[in-house]
């Protein structure tokens, strides 16, 4: 089974240094899951992967996404939040 590399994204994430982080995994054979709370998170970890995408495509890794609304304990308080889950295919 592959390991499954999670990141929590926020608003303030940098898209371009988490797709890197993401084509890292990726390239390692891993999954990814993404976890953001809000809009602008959420936002963030969208273009990220669309940016990982790009930087993979030369490759011929293409990633499939699954997301999914989860709930999130974040400094004590229940929160909904949406999960990205990030797998490779070719």
């Amino acid at each position: 089974m592959k390991e499954t590399t999670k990141c929590k994204v926020a608003a303030k994430t940098n898209p371009g240094k988490l797709a890197g982080a993401i084509a890292e995994a990726v390239r390692n054979e891993e999954n990814v899951q993404l976890i953001s709370v809000g809009a602008g998170s959420v936002n963030q970890a969208v273009k990220s992967v669309a940016v990982a995408n790009g930087m993979l495509a030369p490759a011929g890794i293409r990633l499939v996404i699954a997301p999914a609304f989860e709930m999130f304990n974040l400094e004590g308080e229940e929160r909904t939040g949406m999960a990205l889950t990030l797998e490779r295919t070719r």
